[in-house]
């Protein structure tokens, strides 16, 4: 076991949580949703500075790792997103393209996994479904509340799965 195997774990959601999804917002609000246009979207995203340096400052004592609800193919965007931001590089988990359940569901089975091996010192992620489930599990929680909360964003992650 290698030292950086032995450092606890600081768990990030990216959209609303280091990414500032305000500006995608909109094809969310359309009916039928454009999923496609909000994820292709995603890389235009400004950083969230709190989001941003909470992640540099948990990185002085944790391994980074990356945990969202956006699909799988989406992950080349989002890793150049992170190092463009100069984050740390770290795990990126990712939904299935083809994965519907909700967030709380997908987030919480990953994190339970991650557990079972190593120690998560924290979670930090803007979805208070998350969050609460991920307390109820045992795992300490920051709530990201520093940008303004979408109800579509919020539908989209726990009805439709999709972020």
């Amino acid at each position: 076991m290698t030292d950086s195997d032995k450092r606890p774990l600081a768990v990030f959601d990216l959209d609303n949580t280091l990414a500032d999804t305000g500006h995608r917002q909109r094809f969310l609000e359309r009916r039928p949703r454009d999923w496609d246009a909000f994820f292709a979207a995603a890389p235009e995203d400004p950083p969230l500075p709190e989001g941003i340096a909470l992640v540099l400052a948990s990185a002085e004592e944790c391994e980074i790792v990356y945990l969202t609800g956006r699909p799988e193919r989406c992950r080349r965007d989002t890793l150049a997103w992170l190092a463009a931001q100069g984050l740390p590089e770290g795990r990126v988990h990712m939904r299935r393209n083809d994965d519907r359940r909700p967030a709380r569901r997908t987030k919480l089975e990953i994190l339970k996994r991650l557990g079972r091996t190593r120690e998560i010192r924290v979670l930090v992620d803007d979805d208070e479904l998350v969050c609460a489930d991920a307390e109820q599990a045992g795992f300490a929680v920051v709530r990201a509340r520093w940008t303004a909360p979408s109800t579509e964003l919020k539908v989209a992650q726990e009805r439709e799965g999709r972020t």
